[in-house]
């Protein structure tokens, strides 16, 4: 377990780059996900054809891992669940609804769930940076050796 939370030595102003990142990104999720945690099982609606399971999964997804973002304690955990989100958003905008990639008039596109989808990506492999509780808890890791720290 260490050694998938523990984070890679970066360049600080990498590290300061992932922490605005994890800062900006983790707010919106959790902004987007309050509404959805409020009614977990119907937030789409009664009438939707999403099992009740997977719209749990999804407020879940959204608000813990915002904070999970935020905090940067189990960032990749909490990334990779908002990643599965923004992957089925992309195909639900994209494939069912048939929406464009940005759409000038002002309504729904798959852009920005595409957006938070590779940022996810990017939390996932490089993980939360120094500027991290998943760093003073899990350590460092170098040359896929794991270095607690003191």
């Amino acid at each position: 377990m260490r050694k998938i939370f523990s984070i890679r030595d970066l360049p600080v102003e990498v590290d300061l780059v992932l922490l605005l990142i994890r800062l900006v990104c983790g707010l919106a999720f959790v902004l987007h996900g309050w509404g959805k945690i409020q009614n977990p099982l119907h937030w789409m609606g009664n009438e939707s054809s999403v099992p009740a399971i997977f719209q749990a999964m999804a407020a879940v997804s959204e608000f813990g891992g915002g904070f999970a973002l935020i905090s940067g304690f189990l960032t990749r955990l909490g990334a990779f669940g908002i990643g599965c989100t923004m992957a089925v958003a992309v195909y639900m905008h994209r494939f069912v609804l048939g929406d464009p990639f940005v759409n000038l008039s002002g309504g729904s596109s798959y852009e920005p769930a595409s957006v938070f989808l590779l940022i996810a990506l990017l939390l996932v492999t490089s993980g939360p940076g120094r500027f991290s509780l998943d760093r003073s808890i899990f350590g460092v890791k170098r040359n896929d050796l794991t270095i607690p720290l003191r």
